[in-house]
């Protein structure tokens, strides 16, 4: 028979928002750097809008945890789930925020033509939404192996960053315009190599929660 019903559907519930605000991410992410891709004004502008909801999950799943730690008396290991709830909620917001970072340079791009096709950003935006899904699934089923599996995955985000920085800068002489654009497109990588390190944070916090040691995948 349970003995703490009540704590265990206020974390069930705990859970689900964080599942339900993970999935938005991951959507948020994906429609940035398509937007960017077609240079869709109205599609970035939604992105930036929906930034709200992903605070509203992240006020909502703050409250539920200081509620379950001041009202059900976690255990030790209990905290460990409470604590790393909370701060996956705080990597998943900077993660939609840097969405809103690259939507933003899309707006930027208004009546422009980028200076050529995206083909390296999109593949370091894939592998960063696969990321980020797979973190959330070792949290939810408490996997660790799955949770470590990130590392390899941050390390090919990595390399594509280097190749299209290479790639970038080499673009660059002496057209301001244009020297402009690639530079934003610079910022854009490094936004979505910073998805890719909280993603791996994600996987660090959950490998703590269960195994109560600390490994740093983001090396």
């Amino acid at each position: 028979m349970d003995a703490r019903p009540g704590f265990h559907q206020s974390l069930a519930l705990l859970q689900k928002e964080l599942q339900q605000m993970g999935e938005s991410v991951e959507k948020l992410i994906f429609k940035s750097v398509e937007s960017l891709a077609n240079l869709d004004e109205k599609a970035a502008q939604q992105v930036i809008q929906t930034d709200d909801l992903i605070d509203d999950y992240l006020t909502t799943i703050d409250e539920l945890c200081l509620r379950l730690i001041a009202l059900q008396q976690p255990m030790a290991s209990d905290l460990r789930i409470i604590g790393t709830a909370l701060k996956i909620a705080t990597d998943l917001e900077r993660i939609a925020d840097h969405a809103v970072d690259i939507a933003k340079i899309t707006i930027r791009f208004s009546g422009e033509e980028l200076v050529k096709p995206l083909e390296v950003i999109p593949q370091m935006a894939e592998i960063a939404i696969e990321m980020l899904h797979e973190s959330l699934l070792s949290y939810t089923e408490r996997d660790v192996h799955r949770a470590a599996s990130l590392a390899e995955k941050d390390d090919r985000v990595d390399k594509l960053y280097s190749t299209v920085m290479q790639e970038l800068m080499g673009m660059m002489g002496t057209d301001y315009h244009r020297n402009r654009q690639l530079t934003h497109l610079l910022f854009v990588a490094h936004f979505l190599e910073r998805v890719a390190d909280h993603t791996t944070n994600i996987g660090e916090g959950v490998i703590y929660m269960v195994t109560g040691k600390r490994k740093d995948l983001n090396v």
